[in-house]
């Protein structure tokens, strides 16, 4: 069974405006199915497309099947059966060898950005930046599925 393990944080939005970084990747992604118990998932990068399914977080845990289908089929999937969409840049950055992954939300949830960092265990010891703020893991309401139907711009 596959098994994500990932801790997700707020971001200061000054400090993370300073920082230098690379170039982020858009990405549109959308669910064919919200479940507060499953969700399955369509993204599409700018070359890539992926299908994802996730299971119910408990903690920082979660069982994820992810899978990557051609981009053009992907794109199709977005466009004729996915129920809520949201759009995001997406920006990789090593930080003492683990790759925290940034998003900065476009449309309805723009002014919200958020880092998640993987991990191989629950209990793994990690650096966090000094433009990592509040951790909001478990936090449903911060969850990408959620923010499709509750965007940021309507709290």
């Amino acid at each position: 069974m596959g098994l994500e393990i990932e801790r997700k944080y707020l971001v200061n939005e000054l400090k993370w405006e300073a920082l230098q970084k690379p170039e982020g990747e858009y990405y549109r992604q959308g669910y064919l199915l919200t479940d507060p118990n499953k969700t399955i998932r369509v993204r599409q990068t700018t070359t890539q497309g992926f299908l994802t399914i996730k299971g119910i977080s408990v903690g920082a845990v979660r069982t994820e099947f992810e899978y990557e289908i051609p981009f053009k089929e992907a794109g199709e999937l977005l466009d004729q059966f996915s129920t809520a969409e949201l759009s995001k840049i997406r920006y990789k950055i090593t930080v003492d060898g683990k790759v925290w992954e940034v998003d900065e939300f476009l449309g309805d949830n723009a002014g919200l950005i958020v880092a998640e960092i993987e991990l191989a265990t629950e209990d793994e010891n990690f650096s966090i930046p000094e433009w990592v703020g509040v951790e909001v893991t478990g936090k449903q309401k911060y969850y990408n599925s959620n923010l499709t139907n509750k965007p940021f711009k309507a709290w």
